[in-house]
């Protein structure tokens, strides 16, 4: 990755990292995790924003709705398939979590059509997808600039649904939801990515249209997917703002009030003051890394966001199998904890490097070549 973004791939790093170690945590010297914040959650956010900002310049810059799909399909699948099978053959010793649905699997739609994920860390690849779709279809219908706009609205619909539809629970529930959001997403990318231009809008408008009703009425908490997609399309602003092409910084001031004032005053899983302090600290370390985007980062944070894809991936089912084999850890002294979580800590890392090595990186580049190849075929057909 050029220096450009490698600032990108560092914050990647650091959210993984974050992840980690708040489920390290959990079971290796609990009394040290931070209770005034939420490190997952932290990481988390680091996550969106990151994926927000790159993610619909990434589509803008090939125009090429095909493309971008094949390019996501091959990030992100391979290994996401790879640890499904795992999981799976490890299940008489891991037993599988309960309200798992394959075809949610498919579509990796899991969290907003009441399904459990195989591995818990997958919650959050449905909103990566929900994002992709909406993405898609603003694009295809030549809206997409007004991502301050989008974040706004976003934040603001949070706001109502957490003060007038408060609830815990997915309204999208039952084994027919998933295939039904199968079915709807597999039309509306059919059509716009094979269709006639008629058709790709009307195409555009069903996945803008699917994806708004899954974080409206599938997402676990009520306000919970709103505000995840105007944290996203923040991302996407201050990318437009960097390159003079929106409106000014003032939707993310926007944003940053309602998103914060939500969770603030109608607490869910964790309380108003831990949520301000997360948030604050998320949104100051995507400041502090646009910042520096120009300089040079530590070698250590661009490793660990070659792999953090997998890191995010695999460490799960990695600590409950060492837990399988070592039992508690709170029951053993402290230098014993360290030195235990630290070992766990570098294995999961190494099996990290290796899955990225062995399974991201090929399944990377047959992806590149595909698109070459799609585009080369253009060229000679338009010639």
């Amino acid at each position: 990755m050029t220096r450009r973004l490698a600032w990108l791939d560092a914050l990647r790093g650091l959210g993984a990292t974050a992840v980690l170690v708040e489920h390290l945590n959990y079971h290796f010297l609990d009394e040290l995790r931070p209770r005034w914040m939420n490190l997952g959650i932290y990481g988390v956010l680091v996550f969106f924003l990151v994926s927000g900002y790159i993610i619909p310049a990434s589509l803008e810059r090939r125009g090429d709705v095909p493309a971008f799909w094949i390019s996501r399909v091959f990030r992100l699948y391979p290994l996401y398939l790879l640890l499904i099978a795992v999981t799976l053959a490890l299940s008489p010793l891991l037993p599988l979590r309960g309200d798992v649905n394959a075809v949610a699997h498919l579509t990796m739609l899991m969290e907003v059509t009441g399904s459990a994920g195989m591995v818990e860390p997958m919650w959050t690849l449905s909103y990566e997808m929900v994002f992709y779709l909406l993405v898609t279809g603003l694009f295809v219908a030549g809206v997409h600039r007004r991502s301050g706009w989008f974040a706004l609205a976003f934040a603001l619909l949070a706001t109502l649904v957490a003060f007038t539809l408060p609830r815990e629970g997915h309204l999208l529930d039952g084994p027919w939801a998933p295939v039904a959001v199968l079915v709807v997403a597999a039309v509306g990318l059919g059509c716009v990515l094979f269709g006639s231009r008629s058709s790709r809008t009307a195409g555009a408008v069903l996945l803008a249209v699917l994806a708004v009703a899954l974080i409206w009425i599938g997402s676990r908490e009520s306000w919970q997917g709103a505000m995840i997609l105007a944290v996203m399309f923040t991302g996407t602003a201050i990318h437009r703002w960097e390159r003079a092409q929106g409106s000014g910084l003032w939707p993310v001031a926007g944003v940053a009030a309602l998103i914060l004032l939500v969770p603030f005053l109608k607490p869910v899983t964790f309380n108003g003051l831990t949520n301000l302090a997360t948030m604050g600290l998320a949104a100051a370390t995507f400041a502090l890394f646009f910042a520096l985007r120009g300089r040079e980062l530590p070698r250590v944070l661009a490793w660990l966001g070659l792999i953090s894809y997998s890191v995010y991936l695999v460490h799960v089912p990695l600590i409950k199998l060492a837990l399988l084999v070592i039992g508690d850890p709170g029951r053993l002294p402290w230098p014993a904890q360290l030195g235990l979580g630290l070992a766990l800590l570098a294995l999961i890392l190494g099996v990290s490097w290796l899955t990225y090595r062995f399974v991201e990186l090929p399944a990377q580049r047959y992806g590149r070549r595909l698109i070459e190849r799609r585009a080369a075929a253009r060229e000679l057909i338009a010639a």
